[in-house]
């Protein structure tokens, strides 16, 4: 008698770009966040190309996992690795995990595991002493598989901050201030020297600030500060710098992905009520985003109109009083958001809890506040020695922070 029951077996391979790059996009789509009974939501990256999430990285991977008898595939994750350092002095050489889908009839089953056991092992061949990870506060399912099954710890916690460019920033308004506002363009020399400095204050942070900056896809620098300091200018370390200041700068993810909305309701006005998963895993739904009403028609094509967003990346702030320069950091973004051709809809930032810019962020109605976490794994037995044993306790004890995030991860 034949076990119907019996499951299928399942290998995990490389991606292979000429026979795998149709399959992947139908499974990520079939993969979508959200139910099709009600409102749905999903991501269309760089012509839908598996690789547009992973290509600013020299050391990348993707690999899928397919079933033997069928062929298949059910399961997709992608990985690269990067260097970070740390307010200590060390570096880290850091596998990421990103993009981990697998087909909604074969969860459960193991197959996201093996996916993440055949990409550690990646990491591991490749040098990397760590592996890293992020999610959703809420995603129960990706907590449990991470921290339960494959030996993850809990590294640190962040709030992701979500605010739509077509909800004005009224309130926010540095006309009616006793202080002047400026914002100042910096050169890509300028902000890499400023960065440099800065993000030695973080708790980790990303070695290539430099290539981020020279991306096509980085719109800029920018510093506000008080008119009343004079103006910035900054040659070096030594240049003349105002009392009060913030830095930040703009990634342009409407060209890397766009965000698409779905649902049968008639009345297409929709409060979207998920949010945005890191690990990219970035991409969510937002309680603060209101999509225009369309045709009442199923099948309507703008109603799968895609949308993009802008991330504020890079924050930080030096002096007193940096609310109000904070305030026109946001309105700043949101107009630039506004100004773009490319149906930007939202500003998105991401902050350590323990970052001071954290609590400065402007609470309107608008904004919403996500909690997101990072997961960290030991992989290799250096990074356990007596040597990094001092390294080993901040990344491995929950004692991280204040942290840079990285844009290309979006």
């Amino acid at each position: 008698m034949v076990d119907r029951e019996r499951e299928e077996e399942v290998v995990i391979r490389e991606f292979e770009e000429e026979r795998d790059v149709k399959v992947v996009g139908k499974l990520e789509r079939n993969c979508e966040i959200g139910t099709k009974e009600r409102v749905s939501i999903f991501t269309n990256l760089l012509s839908n190309h598996p690789f547009s999430r992973i290509c600013f990285y020299p050391l990348r991977l993707i690999l899928v996992a397919e079933v033997v008898e069928s062929g298949e595939i059910v399961g997709v994750v992608r990985g690269c690795i990067k260097t970070i350092g740390s307010h200590s002095g060390s570096l880290f050489k850091i596998g990421c995990l990103l993009g981990l889908r697998v087909s909604p009839t074969f969860r459960r089953k193991g197959v996201g595991q093996k996916l993440v056991n055949s990409a550690e092992e990646w990491m591991l061949r490749n040098g990397a002493e760590y592996s890293f990870l992020a999610t959703e506060k809420n995603n129960t399912a990706s907590t449990n598989l991470f921290s339960l099954k494959c030996h993850y710890l809990y590294l640190t916690s962040l709030h992701i901050f979500v605010h739509p460019t077509t909800s004005p920033l009224n309130h926010i308004s540095t006309a009616t201030s006793s202080r002047q506002v400026k914002v100042q363009k910096l050169n890509i020399s300028q902000a890499i020297s400023l960065y440099t400095r800065t993000l030695k204050h973080k708790d980790l942070y990303l070695t290539d600030m430099d290539l981020i900056l020279k991306e096509k896809l980085s719109l800029g620098t920018w510093v506000t500060y008080y008119k009343e300091d004079g103006n910035w200018e900054v040659e070096n370390e030594t240049s003349n710098v105002p009392n009060s200041w913030i830095v930040f700068s703009v990634w342009n993810t409407c060209e890397a992905c766009k965000l698409q909305v779905r649902s049968k309701y008639k009345p297409f006005r929709v409060i979207i009520n998920t949010t945005l998963n890191h690990a990219r895993e970035k991409i969510k739904m937002f309680p603060c985003l209101r999509i225009p009403n369309v045709s009442n028609s199923p099948s309507s094509s703008s109603r799968r109109r895609p949308f993009g967003f802008l991330f504020i990346y890079g924050l930080h702030g030096e002096g007193d009083n940096l609310g109000e320069l904070m305030e026109c950091a946001w309105r700043f973004t949101s107009r630039l958001g506004e100004s773009m051709k490319d149906y930007c809809k939202v500003v998105i930032t991401e902050l350590g809890f323990g970052d001071p810019l954290a609590k400065l962020v402007p609470q309107t109605p608008s904004m919403s506040c996500i909690d997101d976490l990072w997961y960290i794994k030991s992989l290799s037995s250096a990074a356990q020695s007596n040597e990094n044993e001092e390294d080993d306790k901040v990344l491995l004890n929950g004692q991280v922070r204040n942290v840079f995030v990285d844009p290309r991860d979006f």
